[in-house]
């Protein structure tokens, strides 16, 4: 028997690394298509000094820290390069490849980015070199020129986003200024908002996409809707494809993507995100799906033999991105078999069929049982002050409750 550790990289979560280390336990040794036998253990892992030649005890890691505590960073990428360890994300092009590069990558590739403009720092930052440069180089501008050229309303967003940090509706010019005046030494875009339909949040894990209708306007516990075919089918599938396009795109596999709909028109806004949103607390109703994707996930590519890619093919999508006489729906067919072929989606599919056929029934059963409960009990205690303690805990058990009444309507259907 095969053993592999998954080492979890952390920052205050809890909700999802406990469930994430009880389905895994769940589940035991998984059998790979060849008949070998593969065992999983699961840690937290913690921060600290590391050599260079250190032999790292892991397999695979899940990262959801190192997007801003640089010191894992460094060594998530030694692991990935030196050891040859399976990571979700790529550090390396979540560095680099922020928000505006995944903006400028998907406008050369065709997709229907809104208008979008970076303008320099309000505030000089924080480097004894800059007033020289800002001196000699800096060309002057007119905010208001830039704003009135893109037409109100927009918004004004940082360059390398998170968590809504940063991000401003501006509907007119005082609006804008007072925005432009708090950035500070933020690097900020400006951005062409859409009178949108539907905006949809997909969530991505591995081969796995499930989009979901986002109210960005409402709480958070309120803002994923238990809504089912909220799209038309060719909206939907140009969504799914979006997701997937980006995340093959940079080697991405744990992402999240927003798009808004518009009549048939799809726009990707945000699509860069190192973290994306897993809490019990949101996702209530999809929480159980998100941990069976990246328990499966995490298990497929451990079980599989499956390598890690650190350089991108960012030609082979420029060459279908160029091709004069292939029309938007024909380049997103391409670009769909090309993250297909990334992702592995078939193996991955027949692989879930054999391996990991009893991963339904599995969750099935935790949800309904009382370890689960107690989970959503102490997550709520734990993000809500005492007081709210009652509600939010009646709120997500009725969610919670109708995910178990579908999901065990499907299971007897199949």
């Amino acid at each position: 028997m095969t053993r592999h550790n998954i080492g979890l990289l952390l920052g205050t979560e809890d909700d999802w690394p406990t469930a994430f280390e009880e389905i895994l336990r769940r589940l035991g040794p998984v059998k790979d298509p060849d008949g070998g036998e593969h065992a999983f253990d699961c840690e937290r892992i913690t921060i600290e000094p590391f050599s260079l030649r250190d032999k790292p005890r892991y397999d695979l890691v899940i990262d959801r820290l190192a997007y801003w505590y640089y010191h894992p960073r460094e060594w998530l990428k030694k692991v990935a390069m030196m050891d040859g360890v399976y990571l979700l994300n790529s550090p390396f092009t979540f560095q680099s490849m922020e928000k505006h590069a995944a903006y400028c990558a998907m406008m050369r590739l065709g997709l229907k980015v809104p208008e979008t403009v970076l303008v320099p720092y309000k505030n000089p930052v924080d480097n004894s070199r800059y007033a020289y440069t800002a001196a000699r180089y800096n060309q002057s501008f007119d905010l208001d020129a830039i704003a009135q050229t893109i037409g109100y309303p927009l918004f004004m967003k940082p360059y390398d986003g998170g968590a809504w940090r940063g991000v401003s509706r501006i509907n007119n010019v005082t609006e804008l200024h007072a925005a432009y005046d708090a950035s500070g030494e933020m690097l900020m875009h400006l951005q062409k908002a859409i009178d949108f339909d539907v905006f949809a949040r997909s969530l991505s894990i591995g081969a796995e996409t499930m989009v979901m209708k986002f109210q960005p306007d409402r709480p958070m516990h309120e803002r994923y809707a238990v809504e089912h075919d909220f799209l038309a089918p060719d909206a939907g599938l140009e969504v799914v494809t979006i997701g997937r396009l980006v995340n093959a795109f940079f080697k991405w596999e744990f992402n999240s993507c927003e798009t808004l709909v518009k009549g048939s028109d799809v726009y990707p806004i945000d699509y860069a995100n190192a973290c994306p949103d897993v809490a019990l607390t949101s996702l209530h109703y999809y929480f159980p799906w998100a941990m069976k994707a990246l328990v499966k996930w995490s298990v497929f590519a451990l079980a599989t033999g499956r390598r890690a890619q650190l350089d991108l093919e960012t030609d082979r999508y420029f060459a279908i991105a160029d091709e004069p006489g292939m029309s938007y729906g024909e380049k997103l067919g391409e670009y769909r078999k090309l993250a297909d072929e990334y992702f592995e989606t078939e193996r991955y599919q027949d692989f879930c069929a054999t391996s990991l056929s009893r991963m339904d029934q599995l969750m099935l059963d935790w949800v309904t049982g009382p370890d689960f409960d107690q989970l959503l009990v102490r997550t709520v205690q734990s993000v809500y002050p005492a007081h709210e303690h009652d509600r939010f805990i009646a709120h997500l058990r009725g969610l919670l409750h109708l995910w178990v009444r579908d999901e065990s309507a499907r299971l007897a259907a199949a």
